[in-house]
């Protein structure tokens, strides 16, 4: 409906978003308040309004059933409003689980412990902000491997998630479960070969790591290329 005015659309999202921050409807309240931002300009809005819309969307996204990408979030200019003041914190636990990086989570959890104890949410929710960042710990494992090197040891995930190895197969299969890969556990091997794994919005390190991979790639095309050239030169001549 291009004829009507986007800020019927805003005013639409911004109040459904409050019905579902009220009943506490995480996931509910963080796609609502995305919409609501893609019809309003954050230019136009207070300061005092863009933090506190930037901390709700923060907590709704780390606390949000299923919401497992925050690469939308973080390259949204509303985020910035948290840097530089009491609650920069978030922001940089955002940025570790967009990154599945377990180890800076801990890290900020310890730094930031009284700050963190004040939310009664992240408090209740502490087991649910575990398993999530393990997920993506598991994720992050499986993206920067080759796509030929997808067979992984329960070990290995072991390893960098902490987690014994039968807690490892739960987490594999919530994350199969919820469809953010796909893959067979071979229990027998000790691995788990993934066959896909869900698309998200990457960071600059992960876009960097993936521009190295496909440098790699273009290194072994050409090698490949001058192996043929050597061994048939007449054929590649003609």
């Amino acid at each position: 409906m291009t004829d009507i005015d986007p800020s019927v659309y805003a005013s639409y999202y911004w109040v459904s978003s409050q019905y579902h921050k009220f009943r506490q409807e995480f996931a509910d309240f963080y796609r609502s308040a995305l919409l609501y931002l893609a019809y309003t300009s954050v230019a136009s809005l207070s300061e005092s309004f863009k933090l506190d819309l930037a901390f709700d969307l923060s907590l709704s996204a780390l606390l949000g059933d299923n919401i497992y990408n925050f690469g939308e979030l973080l390259a949204h200019p509303i985020i910035t409003s948290l840097l530089g003041t009491r609650v920069e914190w978030l922001y940089h636990i955002l940025q570790a689980f967009n990154s599945g990086d377990l180890a800076r989570y801990q890290e900020l959890c310890h730094v930031h412990n009284a700050a963190l104890r004040a939310q009664p949410a992240l408090v209740e929710n502490e087991k649910k902000l575990s398993e999530k960042i393990n997920i993506l710990c598991l994720m992050e494992i499986i993206f920067s491997r080759p796509s030929e090197d997808r067979t992984i040891p329960l070990k290995v995930i072991a390893e960098r998630t902490k987690l014994p190895i039968e807690d490892v197969e739960h987490l594999l299969m919530k994350s199969l479960s919820v469809h953010l890969i796909e893959g067979t556990i071979d229990q027998v091997e000790g691995t788990v070969h993934v066959s896909w794994v869900q698309p998200r919005v990457l960071g600059i390190p992960q876009i960097k790591s993936l521009r190295d991979r496909l440098d790699n790639w273009v290194g072994k095309v050409q090698t490949a290329w001058l192996s043929i050239e050597a061994e048939t030169p007449d054929l590649v001549a003609a």
